[in-house]
């Protein structure tokens, strides 16, 4: 066998290159100002380094900002689809996910909400075939986050869950649903008060499922008693709650003050005030606070009349969802990439620590850190770039990377 020629090595290199995408994204680096060149290989982040000026970027530049890309773990639907609608197909799901790049969203957690006991099957299935059968989806898809229907029965707290639905935890039950889900359900919101939840809550987080306490109406105590079996968040907290509560003590000032609990919050002016979100977050910090959309299908369509699952939602003009002639919301048509603009806008949070709400901590609950929610050399090749108005605090996507391939550019579109 005869030694290589230089001609050859070139052409072999050229090739390999090639399958393996190399590419070069240039930009400051989340709210730095130290612009950094990520260099990208077969779907993953090679290295980064100081941007060399002499070398041209294949995507972004000086002006533009780059983060890792954001997660959001509460998302029941998107751009006219739901996830808890039986027809959905695997086609219509993996649309959505596109569509939700060009939000800046690169991974999430569907939500299914309650609903008849072979509703939930059928959904969790249906998601399950979208993971397995597009691979795109089955990257973006961290878990399944089953919120219901072990929550609470009460107007309020059940917000527009369908009470005809609502039932006690059932672990057999549960069971059946994971099998359905192929073992992806993740996240588990439930009200801990009824009777047989402290042991659900045990066997749950012994099984590796993050369960999250949500559309409760639980006694301090009660609260307490879910955190030490396992609990390890709260679920939109401040929401899927009773319109008045005693001042002191009740189930939100206990999960504030519970260090063990993380927590999601939807910022989007309408489930929480603004001085509410800055009261929230200083409390809970952003070590343990998680921004989550909670969108329905609705998101990204015009105001009108929607479903979400088998309820009938309004979206007004102002972008509040909430169920027709009642003052209890259903849901929202936010987007991660304005959550994290209303963060800043709303409390002290920085754009870095926005950011980190929105990618590393979700990241860190999910036990991804390793793979997601941080640039970094040997990461998935998952990047945002965006542009920053430091005045509006406003946060507009600018491209979308998502395993190292260039899926929207907004200037294409």
């Amino acid at each position: 066998m005869t030694g290589l020629s230089r001609l050859d090595l070139a052409v072999i290199v050229i090739y390999l290159n090639c399958g393996l995408n190399w590419m070069r994204i240039r930009g400051k680096l989340g709210a730095g100002e130290e612009v950094v060149d990520l260099l990208t290989a077969g779907g993953r982040i090679s290295e980064v380094t100081p941007a060399d000026p002499a070398r041209p970027a294949d995507l972004g530049g000086a002006d533009v900002r780059l983060a890792p890309g954001l997660i959001d773990v509460q998302i029941n639907g998107y751009d006219g689809v739901d996830w808890n609608e039986a027809g959905a197909s695997v086609g219509e799901i993996a649309a959505a996910v596109r569509a939700l790049w060009r939000t800046g969203v690169a991974a999430l957690c569907p939500t299914v909400i309650t609903g008849a006991p072979d509703h939930i099957t059928l959904c969790l299935k249906t998601l399950a075939r979208a993971a397995d059968e597009v691979p795109g989806v089955g990257q973006a898809m961290l878990g399944i986050h089953l919120e219901g229907p072990f929550i609470s029965p009460e107007d309020g707290p059940r917000g527009a869950h369908p009470g005809e639905h609502v039932r006690p935890p059932d672990w057999d039950l549960f069971q059946g649903w994971q099998e359905a889900a192929g073992g992806r359900i993740r996240i588990l919101t439930l009200a801990p008060e009824w009777p047989g939840a402290v042991k659900f809550i045990e066997r749950a987080a012994a099984a590796g499922v993050i369960v999250a306490l949500g559309h409760t109406a639980a006694r301090p105590e009660e609260v307490r008693a879910a955190v030490r079996a396992g609990a390890r968040l709260s679920t939109h907290l401040g929401n899927g709650s009773h319109a008045r509560i005693d001042r002191h003590p009740n189930y939100i000032w206990e999960q504030l003050a519970a260090d063990e609990l993380w927590a999601s919050f939807i910022v989007d002016g309408h489930h929480l005030p603004p001085e509410v979100v800055k009261c929230f977050l200083r409390c809970k910090t952003g070590a343990r606070s998680l921004l989550v959309t909670d969108a329905i299908a609705a998101a990204g369509r015009p105001p009108g009349a929607y479903r979400l699952g088998g309820a009938a939602v309004e979206v007004t003009p102002q972008g509040r969802v909430c169920l027709p002639g009642t003052p209890y919301l259903a849901g929202s048509v936010l987007e991660m990439d304005t959550a994290v603009g209303n963060t800043v806008r709303f409390s002290d949070a920085t754009l870095g620590e926005a950011l980190e709400m929105a990618t590393s901590q979700p990241a860190r609950l999910l036990g991804v850190e390793a793979d997601r929610g941080l640039i970094a050399a040997g990461r998935a090749a998952d990047v945002l770039l965006f542009d920053w108005d430091e005045a509006a605090a406003g946060l507009g996507v600018r491209a979308m990377v998502i395993n190292g391939e260039i899926v929207y550019r907004r200037d294409e579109h």
